[in-house]
């Protein structure tokens, strides 16, 4: 039922029967509507379904994919022993690949044959050195540290070497950068000390051009530019299509063009300079070992300016309008240039780095490539035949743009390059005549950015949308148009070779720095990465689509490859999607296809007759293996696959044939449920469902029966089967279902259950009468029964909402229509019905009796009566719907006829008074809310009105209050005093206030607060507050007389809601009250009436009674004296510790010394009568009675250290606390008399206060004993009896040296002479007999605790003065480094000569600047400066005028 659970027991027919286990109700009373509190009703079907409806998960399901590459030809028994137990595929278990790497063994054996040059010169064979870099793009051409260049073709064929022994230049050193032509015919080199040399390809042996290096003398003459001798060739390039057209950079950040032209036959080589500035000193002489390798000389450190990459944009498969710029893109540490060779040499663009707060390695991490234009979806085959054209831009295919991708550190750039055309005049020379012209200018678009796994050392185009990046561990492949990564593979980039990692051994480069040079080692032509490493030489594919699942095929795994195929069908594949088409609906087509040709495949293969004979399922022992995971995950691949493609052609007739001919059934239907319980499959041929359920069946699990009924397709259900498996096991959820959902059938349900709720009321029957019925002998027999029965109000509560049962998804309109209609039918119906309709039709009964006589209404009644909170519940919720809110509608259902029925069965006679009393709620809580539909006749409202006033039952008095209210909101009754009557009697004073409140009667308004038991006590007296705050204004500031006197008679009950409440209560409306107050208290406790009295004359104290606020405005002036005395008597008794507080909180008015002072000393409470005494003016006799109670107490402690016994250690800190009291409250009365211009002998009042100390002392002093007893002593009781007395003389002594310490700190005070007062001292103890070696020995042990004290004070002092002083000096230096840093000065002063920047006198430096014209200057940081006070290293900052 909506909004309530299924109960376990159910109540007795009556309601008033003896509790048994079945008087539970149906409904929590704050669950149910017709309750006072009414939550958002939930739609629940019961307890029985929330507990399997929404629970999905099957038992013992398996959830773990198969192990299907088991099924591989070449599996060895063995191996499928091992990994078909835990059925989980390769794809999972292991790394999934990647990269397919292919070793060149021919090009590794030629480079790596490690020979000398002496052995080579034997051999007559040719030393070609080590490699060290290499390009491939079109040909493999490997640099070595020999200064050649070995060319080897696509197929390992050497074509040739450039540089031939014999003829090389054996100064040159080693290459430390290759590129080759466009067209693939020559190759430059640039070497290590600075030479670059051009082969043609076709006569290698010897260069056909070399730009040999120059000095800082000659380029300072004007003589060559070029790279200085010494310096690292670090890129180079061939600009465009062109041979001769060289660009280079090296380590010192120079970078040049080269044009390689000949004139007669003589070179004549042009050199342009693109970047960087030649150094102050020259790099030193050129190297001087063999072949200028390893030289000795001084690490250079790396600087801003260097160069980490440089690349010319290439020729794409297509022309654009850029290609005729000649860009070189330039990178630096700190910035990337991009300058144009024609149609003049110029900078394109220039963006400085914005983040250099990296490690310093990491700022030298720099790498760039350029991807050219080329024709959208072409391939190789797309390539311009014609070079020369490409060259010159003529190429008539459209284009992409030109993308250059650069990295400083582990971050990513993307730039668009392209062309924009602008008009601009221009003026003819010889005429002078203008004209507009479009002039092309390179634009440039930024791309965003990225981060990578690291560091990036490498960095190539894989194809037009992906790049990939080598980091220190990691191949990673990154899509440009979303910058995310979409496939990462393991490589060590120190395999690598690096061109520089020999000069770590003369310590010109740090190894760190060489071992990660490795961006020549690394280069990608056509889709292919080829790696130069320190061993071989590898090419690498990245695999698409189809060679992973190829992979998967291959090793047996087709589960896997099914599975993959199927996450690429969806666009859930990990990685890339590289050979897949973009539009979804050819890539669904292509990948479709495959997969459906993967499970056909997959089956035919696992269930063929040659694995019986193969060896497949052989294990070692010869027995076989269990196979069992490995056809389930068969099963889960292909339900996932069929469900993906929306084709179950395949699942339900070929692969369920399969499984039904060799007899492992169970297994598919296993693995077909939870896809069903999941809700993903949504239909399941019958003759699979029929076997599914009988499954369950055979293995005696309904449960499973009825969760599977639930979630499974109506249409999909052997009616027959089904009906007969839930009658038979009580699934009655389950039968609900198949009568509503798949024989639209919502008749039937009603009968069956209730039928259920019959069962039930007979046998409460038959208990009540002794008797027993049938097969049910006791409650636990019929629980199941009553649990089933109950389910009757969650089914109509959904049906008649328009919901389907029990899963409350919303029905189609025409059917919900029609299942109101039957359901309203069968429940108004005046008469017994036949069911089924037509012949072999039966009566469904509702009497207890067999054969008795049936009432009308049968079905209402019995719902009535079954349990009444429960079936109103679910028509309250009916009524909201809009089906009965139709008048046209011939449908016959009315809130009108409903609320009629239910009238006319309770005033049968046949209900209980609990099921008619909600009767009357259900009615009373409609009318109003439905005034147009329920338009009833008075007498019946006032019929019901009566009727739940008169309920006695106290639990639902609440609710039929509410109940009441809805309806007189509605309805005006007559007989008001009948009426009123019966409310007070019924408890209903929420409906009485209202009443009384509109008729202005106060008293018996009065009355509904105080006797109203629902109400809290701060409810009750803040509202009685607020109508006597009411009366008072409407009688001109009186209560009326009867208002007194209702008061007063309730009195009682109003000091038992709250004692302080009534008080404040009284204080502000009746202060006449408060001794009848404190007559009605007689009987409390003296706590209570303490508490009554302090709130009215005691200080406010925040949090001691809930509910009440604090008193504001000092103690009340209507108190009595008499009161006044008795609160005084109760604080010394209750709160001995307060009463000092609460004189002083007394104004003088009311406080009454004399008995102050004599009460306190009554109760012993010393200090206060000091208190009272300096209070009345007389500072000398308080403190003379404050001398007499130590006196006394000092006696009494004395003789309690004399007379020692169990008891004494409790008595002698009851006494010294008395004793601390008196004698602080005499040293603070001493130090306020000091302090104060009160003409008052101050000697004289501190020489009684001292005197009293040193007396009391010496009292008990010479009442203790004065050595410890002997340790061998057995008498453990002189021992403690000495350590008392030692603790005792101690505490006396800390007390007295404490009033020396108060005495001391107002020393300096007039007419107070320390002198004279310690001689007066000392003359008093010598008249007491005292003797002066004991006087000098207290005074003596005195004034050594003081100093003690003092020094302790001192050493904090000391100790806080360096803890402070090391915090403010860090504090300064931290503030002083913050304002250097930004901070805005605070004074408008020059920071360096400290003058005032604008003042009436002007400084020397203001002078100085007047005559520039500048007067100041303003900082990044915010500093403001002089002109000629600036720093120098603030050169470049703003002027302000």
């Amino acid at each position: 039922m909506p909004g309530a659970a299924s109960p376990t027991k159910l109540p007795t027919s009556n309601g008033r029967g003896t509790p048994s286990k079945l008087s539970r109700p149906f409904l929590h009373p704050t669950i149910s509507r017709l309750r006072s509190t009414t939550p958002q009703a939930s739609r629940v079907p019961s307890s029985a379904s929330v507990g399997t409806l929404f629970s999905h998960a099957p038992e013992g399901a398996s959830e773990s994919p198969s192990h299907f590459s088991a099924l591989s030809r070449s599996s060895s028994a063995t191996h499928i022993a091992a990994n078909g137990v835990n059925g989980k595929s390769n794809a999972t278990s292991e790394t999934r690949e990647v990269f397919r790497w292919t070793q060149l063994k021919t090009i590794g054996d030629f480079l790596f044959t490690t020979q000398s040059q002496k052995v080579a010169s034997l051999l007559g064979t040719e030393n070609i050195g080590s490699p060290t870099v290499m390009a491939a793009n079109g040909l493999i051409c490997v640099g070595t540290d020999t200064g050649k260049v070995v060319v080897f073709d696509f197929k390992q064929n050497l074509k040739c070497i450039c540089g031939a022994e014999g003829q090389a230049d054996k100064t040159v050193g080693p290459v430390t950068a290759v590129a080759l032509s466009f067209d693939h015919t020559f190759v430059a080199t640039g070497h290590t000390n600075g030479h670059i040399q051009l082969f043609d390809l076709n006569s290698p042996k010897t260069p056909a051009r070399s730009v040999p290096p120059t000095t800082l003398a000659e380029v300072a003459a004007g003589r060559q530019e070029g790279h200085l001798t010494g310096s690292r060739i670090v890129s180079i390039g061939f600009v465009a299509g062109r041979h001769t057209a060289i660009v280079s950079a090296d380590d010192s950040g120079l970078s040049f063009y080269h044009s390689l032209g000949k004139v007669f036959f003589m070179d004549a080589s042009d050199t342009l300079r693109l970047l960087g500035k030649y150094p102050e000193d020259g790099l030193g002489p050129g190297p001087s070992g063999r072949n200028g390798a390893h030289h000795f000389r001084r690490r250079k450190p790396r600087k801003g300016n260097s160069l980490l990459a440089m690349a010319p944009l290439p020729l794409g498969t297509a022309s654009h309008p850029t290609d005729q710029y000649n860009l070189i893109a330039l990178l630096t540490p700190i910035k990337l240039v991009i300058v144009g060779l024609k149609p003049s040499p110029r900078t394109w663009y220039r963006r400085h780095r914005e983040n250099e707060d990296t490690t310093s390695r990491s700022r030298f991490k720099g790498t760039l490539a350029w991807y050219p234009s080329v024709v959208p979806g072409g391939d190789a085959a797309a390539e311009l035949t014609s070079k020369k054209d490409q060259a010159h831009g003529n190429g008539i295919h459209s284009s992409t743009t030109p993308v250059l991708v650069y990295s400083w550190a582990d971050t990513l750039y993307m730039l668009r390059v392209s062309e924009t055309k602008v008009p601009q005049q221009v003026r003819n020379a010889r005429t002078g005549k203008v004209t507009m012209t479009e002039v092309g200018r390179v634009t440039f678009e930024e791309g965003g950015h990225w981060t990578a796994g690291g560091d990036v050392l490498a960095l190539q185009w894989l194809n037009v949308n992906q790049v990939v990046v080598l980091t220190v561990d990691a191949l990673e492949v990154y899509d440009v148009r979303s910058r995310k990564l979409v496939e990462q593979a393991s490589f060590d980039a120190r395999s690598l070779v690096s061109p520089i990692l020999g000069h770590t051994i003369n310590s010109s480069v740090s190894y760190p720095d060489a071992v990660m040079e490795v961006s020549h080692s690394v280069r990608v032509y056509k889709g292919k990465i080829f790696t130069l490493g320190q061993h071989d030489v590898q090419v690498g594919t990245l695999l698409t689509w189809a060679d992973r699942i190829l992979s998967f095929v291959q090793r047996g795994d087709f589960l896997s490859a099914i599975e993959l195929t199927r996450a690429y069908y969806v666009g859930q594949s990990l990685g890339n999607r590289n050979g897949l088409p973009e539009p979804p609906e050819q890539l669904q087509k292509v990948v479709g296809e495959k997969m459906h040709e993967l499970m056909v495949a997959s089956a035919r293969y696992a269930f063929s007759e040659d694995r019986l004979t193969d060896g497949t399922l052989a294990g070692l022992d010869g027995r076989g293996v269990d196979q069992t995971s490995l056809f389930e995950g068969l099963v889960k691949v292909c339900i996932r696959a069929c469900m993906a493609l929306d084709d179950y052609d395949f699942l339900y007739e070929d692969l369920f044939q399969y499984y039904d001919d060799t007899r492992i059934t169970r297994i598919f239907l296993s693995q077909l449920e939870p896809f069903i319980i999941d809700g993903n499959l949504h239909y399941v041929p019958p003759r699979i469902t029929q076997r599914l359920i009988a499954v369950h069946d055979e293995d005696g699990r309904p449960d499973l029966v009825e969760r599977l009924i639930w979630h499974i397709d109506p249409e999909c259900l052997d009616v027959n089967q089904a009906i007969t498996l839930c009658q038979r096991h009580g699934l009655y959820d389950a039968l609900l279902y198949v009568f509503t959902r798949a024989m639209r059938d919502y008749e039937a349900p009603l009968v069956v259950l209730l039928d259920l709720i019959r069962q039930v009321q007979q046998y409460r029957r038959a208990r009540e009468e002794g008797l027993t019925f049938g097969p049910y002998t006791d409650d636990d027999a019929i629980e199941p029964v009553v649990l089933n029965a109950y389910k009757v109000y969650p089914y109509l509560g959904n049906i008649l909402a328009g919901l389907a049962y029990p899963s409350a998804e919303p029905l189609p309109s025409e059917e919900a229509d029609q299942a109101r209609h039957i359901v309203y039918r069968f429940l108004m119906s005046g008469q017994s019905r036949v069911w089924p309709q037509g012949e072999g039709g039966k009566l469904v009964l509702t009497a207890d009796e067999e054969n008795g006589v049936e009432p009308t209404y049968p079905y209402a009644r019995l719902l009535l009566r079954f349990d009444p909170e429960a079936f109103l519940h679910t028509l309250d919720l009916a009524f909201e719907d809009g089906y009965l809110s139709d008048r046209d509608s011939p449908r016959g259902a009315t809130r009108l006829l409903m609320v009629k029925i239910l009238l006319e069965i309770a005033s049968s006679g046949d209900l209980t008074q609990d099921a008619v009393t909600f009767v009357n709620i259900f009615i009373a809580r409609n009318v109003p809310k439905y005034p147009q539909f329920l338009q009833m006749p008075p007498t019946t409202l006032h019929s019901i009105v009566i009727g739940l006033a008169e309920d006695p039952d106290r639990s639902t008095q609440e609710d039929r209050q509410l109940a009441a209210e809805h309806l007189l909101s509605d309805y005006t009754p007559h007989e008001t005093n009948r009426i009123i009557a019966l409310f007070e009697k019924a408890g209903f004073y929420r409906i009485l206030r209202s009443w009384y409140r509109q008729e202005r009667k106060w008293p018996p308004l009065l009355l509904t607060y105080i006797h109203d038991r629902n109400l809290s006590t701060p409810e009750v007296l803040g509202s009685l507050d607020d109508v006597l705050t009411l009366v008072k204004r409407l009688h001109k500031g009186t209560l009326p007389p009867e208002i007194l006197t209702t008061v007063t008679d309730c009195l009682s009950l109003l000091l038992e809601r709250g004692v302080v409440q009534t008080a404040a209560l009284l204080d502000t409306h009746i202060p006449s009250l408060h001794e009848t107050a404190m007559n009605r208290l007689q009987d409390h406790p003296d706590s209570a009436k303490f508490a009554y009295l302090k709130f009215l004359l005691g200080p406010p104290q925040e949090g001691d009674d809930d509910g009440v606020a604090v008193r504001k405005g000092g103690p009340s002036p209507h108190i009595p004296s008499d009161l006044r005395r008795t609160y005084l008597t109760l604080h010394c008794r209750l709160d001995p510790a307060g009463v000092i507080a609460a004189l002083c909180y007394l104004p003088a008015e009311l406080l009454d010394t004399e008995d102050a002072a004599r009460i306190c000393e009554e109760h012993a409470i010393y200090d206060a009568v000091v208190w009272v005494l300096d209070h009345q003016g007389v500072p000398l006799v308080a403190l003379s009675k404050a001398e007499s109670f130590e006196n006394q107490l000092s006696a009494r402690l004395a003789d309690t250290l004399v007379q020692y016994d169990s008891a004494s250690e409790e008595s002698v800190q009851e006494v010294l606390a008395a004793l601390d009291a008196v004698g602080q409250r005499a040293v603070a009365m001493c130090l306020e008399h000091s302090q104060s211009s009160q003409d008052v002998p101050l000697e004289d009042i501190w020489y009684h206060l001292l005197k009293s100390q040193i007396d009391t002392v010496q009292r008990v002093a010479a009442c203790c004993m004065g050595a410890a007893p002997d340790a061998t002593d057995a008498d453990t009781d002189r021992t403690k009896q000495y350590e008392l007395q030692q603790a005792t003389l101690s505490s006396l002594r800390k007390s007295m040296q404490s009033a020396f310490t108060a005495l001391m700190s107002i020393s300096s005070a007039k007419g107070l002479s320390l002198p004279r007062l310690f001689k007066r001292l000392l003359t008093t103890a010598s008249q007491n007999s005292v003797s002066k070696p004991t006087l000098y020995a207290e005074f003596r042990t005195l004034f050594t605790g003081m100093l003690e004290s003092y020094r302790s004070d001192g050493d904090m002092l000391i100790i806080t003065k360096h803890l402070v002083g090391r915090d403010l000096f860090t504090n300064v230096e931290e503030f002083t480094q913050e304002r250097l840093r930004g901070w805005r000065p605070s004074q408008g002063r020059c920071q360096t000569c400290k003058e005032w920047l604008v003042d009436n006198k002007t400084s020397s430096a203001a002078e100085q600047d007047d005559r520039t014209g500048v007067s100041i200057i303003v900082s990044r940081t915010g500093a403001l400066y002089h002109q000629s006070c600036l720093p120098p290293t603030h050169q470049d900052n703003i002027a302000v005028h």
